[in-house]
């Protein structure tokens, strides 16, 4: 059996380990009940409010870059600093929540072409139109 720390158990709590890492600490788990009561222990702590500063840390998602700057780094926008910092924070790091925030960004950024040329189309008669009426005064 693989040793498994309490910072995995931590990571598997939260959701932050890969498949593999998920899967090898649900099969310790399943095998050892020491690891078990080890994780029990560390649920009631969670429950009973932590208040280390790498606990607080993780729980505001300090680290975390905001929505609109997963979407800068989408269009890389950024000055090369922060971009580098969130390339970090996210292939290294590997933070599930702004994985997810990213996927989000990046679904929104395809559309549909038949949508996209609808809308650019309607924003062009708008303008047009308004600049016919300009026009006449």
């Amino acid at each position: 059996m693989a040793k498994i720390t309490r910072e995995q158990l931590h990571g598997y709590l939260e959701d932050c380990l890969s498949d593999a890492e998920t899967a090898k600490v649900e099969q310790a788990l399943r095998e050892s009940e020491s690891l078990q009561r080890m994780l029990r222990a560390i649920m009631q702590e969670r429950d009973r409010g932590e208040h280390s500063i790498g606990a607080i840390w993780c729980r505001e998602r300090l680290s975390c870059p905001n929505r609109e700057q997963l979407g800068s780094y989408l269009l890389k926008a950024l000055d090369p600093a922060l971009q580098d910092y969130i390339d970090f924070h996210l292939r290294t790091v590997a933070c599930p929540y702004c994985l997810a925030n990213l996927e989000d960004l990046k679904s929104l950024q395809v559309e549909e072409a038949p949508k996209k040329q609808a809308r650019h189309r309607r924003f062009f008669e708008y303008s047009a139109g308004y600049l016919k009426v300009c026009r006449k005064k």
